[in-house]
């Protein structure tokens, strides 16, 4: 067996034979000021290593002041339309969360660790990680951004059931 982070056992052949593919659709991120640092570790993290493109949406400069509704809404819009995903970050995570899930078509989920991101991806077919910038390491988060990219939605049919009753709150 190999083990992975959280003690997660994997078989020697799956690990080996593991093609896992990466999201290559249109990727978007932005924070605010408790997460512009890891943001700028992100993009190079997904830029210089996974070979990912990705389209910053800011801030391009460090303000103390600036709120993240104001990178988190265009970010959602973004997403929903083009159909792609994007990563948010602020100081916890949860506001960014909060906010882009108020935007139609979002279905946002916290990435506070690597489980949960793939189970944000193969259960709830999550299209923006939030990410918490005062609390995750650059290392830590690195590794959730990449599995969150490497997951899927299984469509598996209880999967399917439950987020059609959450899309009827959007109609």
């Amino acid at each position: 067996m190999i083990y992975c982070n959280y003690h997660r056992k994997i078989p020697k052949e799956e690990h080996l034979l593991n093609t896992t593919l990466m999201y290559t659709g249109p990727l978007f991120i932005a924070a605010d000021h408790a997460g512009y640092q890891l943001k700028n570790r992100i993009v190079r993290y997904l830029t210089n290593e996974l070979h990912c493109n990705i389209e910053d949406l800011g801030p391009t400069s460090y303000n103390a002041k600036d709120d993240y509704p104001d990178y988190a809404i265009p970010l959602a819009k973004k997403v929903v339309n083009t159909k792609g995903r994007g990563i948010i970050i602020c100081g916890s995570g949860t506001g960014v969360c909060i906010t882009t899930n108020k935007i139609a078509h979002i279905r946002c989920g916290l990435g506070y660790n690597i489980e949960a991101a793939r189970s944000m991806m193969e259960h709830n077919n999550t299209n923006i990680l939030a990410l918490a910038g005062k609390t995750l390491s650059e290392d830590h988060a690195m590794a959730i951004v990449k599995e969150w990219l490497e997951s899927e939605f299984s469509n598996e049919e209880r999967h399917v059931r439950r987020l059609k009753k959450i899309d009827q709150l959007e109609t």
